[in-house]
């Protein structure tokens, strides 16, 4: 009897997981690596019916995805490329569902003195004066995308920048362990320094820049350019996201005391 009931509940398993719709979404490494799909994620299974696969890459690799038709949705944080892959007809629509900070990590010493910068562009000033050693994600992504145009703005040019510069062309992860491997300075979002476990001698040292605001988005891919996306599934994904539910579970989720990110979608 027993053997009969647990054969049961395992076809009763396998059902359900055969009822569960899917849909293909991709998602910044930054967002991946915050931890916060693990939370979302079954409750958007247990909700919906519907089982999300990630496809975990930089921003800009995430657009081409989208833009390939590779995937029903994007969730990016890079406003300007955003908007050029609507320009372009590759999504319907833009809604943007969270944000949080980037923040400048580095050695505890801080040899370059950026904690006493007044501004992003003072603390990348004063590294690059120092010729400290900076990983750079060097990928393409939003958080590359976002640090280029930090460099810009302090009138400073990485291209022309000795070995201390080290573009690593990598995810937010693996940056940030090679940052704590060689001590040096990175630039990372505010949630996936928090849930970076391998610190090593490294600390926040910057923050607070309004300019360091880091938006996310979600934009579907256009059924109209890509006939064979599951738009209907990926308007109920939006429709999850910015619920009351998720609401409650992004602004809910925290490591060590501290929010990650900050629900600010508009009903």
């Amino acid at each position: 009897m027993k053997k009969l009931i647990i054969s049961a509940v395992a076809s009763l398993a396998l059902a359900t997981s055969a009822m569960a719709e899917e849909l293909k979404m991709a998602v910044t490494t930054s967002f991946h690596n915050s931890g916060l799909a693990e939370i979302l994620l079954p409750e958007i299974k247990q909700d919906l019916g519907l089982e999300v696969q990630l496809l975990v890459v930089g921003t800009g690799q995430a657009i081409r995805l989208g833009e390939a038709g590779d995937v029903d949705a994007i969730l990016v944080h890079s406003k300007s490329a955003e908007e050029k892959f609507l320009a372009g007809g590759n999504g319907t629509h833009r809604r943007e569902i969270m944000y949080n900070d980037f923040v400048f990590v580095g050695p505890k010493g801080d040899e370059a003195g950026i904690a006493e910068a007044a501004d992003a562009a003072g603390a990348l000033q004063k590294i690059a004066e120092a010729e400290a050693s900076f990983v750079s994600r060097g990928d393409d992504s939003g958080t590359h995308k976002k640090e280029l145009s930090l460099w810009k703005a302090a009138e400073l040019d990485p291209a022309a920048f000795g070995t201390w510069y080290r573009a690593v062309g990598a995810g937010m992860g693996a940056a940030l362990n090679t940052a704590a491997g060689m001590d040096a300075y990175i630039m990372s979002d505010r949630a996936s320094w928090l849930n970076f476990g391998n610190k090593g001698g490294l600390d926040l040292l910057f923050a607070g820049d309004p300019v360091l605001f880091n938006q996310y988005a979600y934009l579907p891919v256009s059924p109209e350019k890509h006939p064979h996306v599951k738009h209907d599934l990926a308007m109920q994904l939006e429709g999850w996201l910015v619920s009351d539910k998720a609401k409650e579970l992004i602004n809910g989720y925290q490591i060590n005391g501290e929010t990650l990110f900050v629900f600010n979608a508009k009903q």
